[in-house]
């Protein structure tokens, strides 16, 4: 636990930042491709005709919910609480539309844009984590809470 931090989790932090980054090595060394989730979704779904095969995209958009399903079954599991599903549904749309202006989501940018210099990923990693420090901080001052 860190101080003033309480429900901090550094080293499950840690461990799940390994994760994504060996996941996403694996993804580059194995397969030549890039783990963005957005991209692979979008071949999943036919939206976009290149990239991952289709059966590949598939079962790693399927394996995401399983994923998570599993570790919040497992000892200790995870609580989660959202503000009900239309607010969901229209923040799922809106992060859509967002990757596909932007070329790309957190995961494609963030983790393997970043490693690799890219300067597209570069700009749009600083877009989206100030994007996300202003709405906690327009929150905060508010008074509204983020995530109970």
């Amino acid at each position: 636990m860190l101080p003033g931090f309480p429900d901090a989790a550094p080293l499950a932090g840690l461990l799940g930042g390994v994760l994504i980054g060996l996941a996403a090595a694996l993804m580059l060394l194995g397969a030549g491709r890039i783990a963005g989730v957005s991209g692979i979704a979008a071949r999943a779904f036919g939206i976009s005709g290149d990239g991952t095969p289709r059966s590949g995209a598939w079962a790693f958009v399927l394996g995401l919910p399983i994923g998570a399903m599993l570790i919040a079954w497992g000892p200790g599991g995870i609580q989660a609480s959202f503000a009900g599903y239309v607010p969901l549904i229209v923040a799922g749309l809106l992060v859509g539309i967002g990757t596909r202006i932007g070329s790309g989501c957190t995961s494609g940018h963030g983790v393997c844009g970043v490693s690799r210099l890219s300067q597209r990923s570069l700009v749009a990693t600083v877009t989206f984590m100030a994007a996300g420090i202003a709405t906690v901080a327009i929150m905060n001052a508010f008074g509204l809470e983020v995530l109970s």
